[in-house]
């Protein structure tokens, strides 16, 4: 008995390919999604002690990394540990509102909490040299120039949205937990990627222009895949029919309002990633030109002096 207990953990969030009713909806706590949670929180707890020991500056905005982490790490619980989990594979539109909440929220707050380094910072000091040095390999280093570049993961995060959407992949998702985790860590890692792109302080040679392109054409392109679930005639999934029908919903009607999630808080959600940047891009412009303003009145004053 105790021993079939991972494993119908595992399969909480799936369906059977002749499911017959609903699965239990309840917490789903599969032991390597909630060992990664509670280590990856542990480790910036002990880097964030560690750094706020270390010096007294800057502690306003480490506390904000640290509060945009954790609030990023609650949002990963509420997707993958919580009944929304159990409840994606009885709703298409629960699924739907799982994916958004990693991609839009777990994932943007998880990198303005700035995680890389202050794990490095939890480890011990002698482990820290050969951890860098490695990380700074020609190899490593490249590899993660590259699959950060503006482009690439603008279109790893593409690809991953369009592809797992398709019927046979989504379907194939939901019947087996390998393909279902697979799915859930496409969505996260290149959501991981497009938002390190993007967000003012975690560009690097990103600038604002190609952060603001990479927004709304994300929003341009995941609002018609929503557009398209929601006007679709006919179903996308046909899974979904007998444990939505036995919550008492109808399986279009659960697939448009899915649809409708992705086309419009989705596309909102970015638009106003878009928006912060052009404000970030509109203030920094500014803030020169205004110095440089002040500068010529107090030369002029200063030459008035003489």
């Amino acid at each position: 008995m105790l021993a079939m207990a991972p494993l119908a953990a595992a399969r909480a969030h799936t369906l059977s390919a002749d499911a017959t009713g609903v699965p239990d909806i309840g917490w789903t706590f599969e032991p390597w999604v909630v060992v990664l949670l509670v280590v990856t929180l542990g480790l910036y707890l002990a880097g964030y002690l560690r750094l706020r020991a270390r010096s007294r500056r800057a502690r306003g905005f480490r506390l904000r990394q640290f509060g945009a982490f954790v609030l990023g790490w609650a949002m990963t619980v509420l997707a993958l540990v919580s009944p929304l989990d159990a409840l994606g594979a009885a709703l298409f539109s629960a699924h739907m509102v799982q994916h958004e909440v990693l991609m839009l929220l777990a994932a943007p707050l998880l990198v303005l909490g700035r995680p890389l380094a202050v794990w490095m910072w939890a480890l011990p000091s002698s482990w820290r040299p050969a951890i860098g040095h490695g990380l700074h390999a020609p190899g490593v280093r490249g590899s993660w120039r590259w699959m950060t570049s503006p482009s690439v993961a603008w279109a790893f995060h593409a690809l991953a949205l369009w592809a797992w959407h398709a019927p046979p992949l989504f379907e194939a998702a939901l019947t087996r937990p390998g393909i279902h985790t697979l799915q859930h860590a496409s969505f996260f890692v290149s959501a991981l990627f497009f938002w390190w792109t993007v967000l003012p302080g975690r560009r690097g040679h990103t600038g604002d222009g190609h952060a603001m392109l990479s927004v709304f054409t994300t929003m341009l392109h995941t609002g018609a895949l929503g557009a398209l679930l929601t006007l679709a005639p006919g179903l996308w999934y046909p899974i979904y029919v007998t444990p939505t029908t036995a919550l008492g919903f109808d399986p279009l009607q659960d697939q448009q309002l899915g649809g409708l999630i992705m086309w419009v808080p989705g596309g909102l959600a970015y638009f106003l990633a878009g928006l912060a940047i052009a404000l970030r891009y509109v203030l920094d412009r500014r803030t020169p030109a205004l110095a440089a303003g002040h500068a010529v009145p107090l030369a002029r004053s200063a030459r008035g002096s003489r």
